[in-house]
């Protein structure tokens, strides 16, 4: 599915509940669908809660895969958020007696939007929406639960750039391959969250590492997996992980006013291939290359002839 939905529900307690079919992972999704929901209503981030995966009350959606989950599914919190802050907005007015282009939401009150003088806490708003509609106008009716469905038009997706460089030491009598250093630069559209981006990069850089140098099925000749354990199947440790460089280049997509593409595969994607050109690099004055992952000191060794 390309498009994802987003409901959003300002609390009789001045909470802000955010309910999204995109799934927490540990990618960050539920951090970076609180920022957005606060900044767009008008509130700080301590009062927003975030709830995923529940498909009994979740909008339907695409779910977490394909890299989708800030540039459609935070883009469906975007617009929920800011149909709440103007429902939100309405109802302020009414109590307030106000006219609703005076007002604005800052900090988790009602404010003077010109002044930002305190005019009415949210948590009073919602005591007096939810328990007392008695007191608003007799034909207003207040609309404090708002869901947003978001589609790309133009395209069903979105293109993410990048570009990775591998600094490697192959040692020719052993086919042991050392990593010196890793960088890339990459584009996925508006940084909601610097750190959160940066380490989701480094991650997906490793996982291609770990494709590139380690991981691989074995099996016998009667088709029997061999490594079928992590006591046998090698992945990637932190200990031979080089330093890992990470740098953007902020180019948000149109399709949406978040301007945010995804990150989720572009370490992942690049680092298989850089790897394999820096071992075929060093390995250029010898006149091998490798071509088959993983590129294990056995293949190396093929490579050059010596077993």
């Amino acid at each position: 599915s390309a498009q994802d939905g987003a409901t959003l529900r300002l609390e009789p307690t001045g909470m802000v509940t955010c309910i999204s079919s995109v799934t927490e992972q540990g990618q960050g999704t539920e951090g970076i669908f609180a920022q957005i929901a606060a900044s767009a209503v008008g509130v700080t981030l301590d009062r927003v809660r975030v709830i995923t995966g529940d498909t009994g009350i979740t909008p339907y959606g695409g779910g977490t895969w394909a890299s989708r989950g800030a540039g459609i599914g935070g883009e469906a919190v975007l617009q929920a958020g800011r149909a709440l802050r103007a429902n939100i907005l309405e109802v302020a007015a009414r109590i307030l007696k106000e006219d609703r282009a005076g007002l604005d939401i800052v900090g988790n009150e009602i404010v003077n939007r010109l002044t930002l003088e305190s005019k009415l806490p949210l948590v009073e708003l919602g005591r007096i929406a939810y328990f007392r509609p008695d007191t608003l106008p007799l034909k207003f009716q207040s609309e404090l639960t708002v869901t947003r469905h978001y589609t790309p038009r133009e395209y069903g997706f979105t293109f993410t750039n990048g570009i990775q460089a591998c600094h490697v030491e192959v040692d020719v009598e052993t086919g042991f391959v050392k990593l010196l250093r890793h960088w890339c630069v990459e584009d996925c559209g508006t940084v909601i969250n610097p750190m959160l981006v940066d380490e989701q990069i480094r991650g997906g850089i490793v996982q291609g590492i770990g494709a590139a140098l380690y991981e691989e099925c074995l099996y016998s000749a009667e088709g029997q997996l061999l490594n079928g354990s992590l006591a046998d199947y090698l992945v990637p440790m932190a200990a031979e992980m080089p330093d890992i460089v990470v740098a953007h280049v902020e180019t948000p997509t149109r399709q949406s006013d978040l301007g945010a593409k995804g990150a989720g595969e572009a370490g992942t994607a690049g680092a298989p291939g850089v790897v394999m050109n820096a071992i075929n690099d060093a390995l250029r004055p010898f006149k091998a290359r490798v071509t088959a992952q993983p590129f294990t000191p056995q293949r190396v060794l093929q490579a050059l002839g010596k077993v």
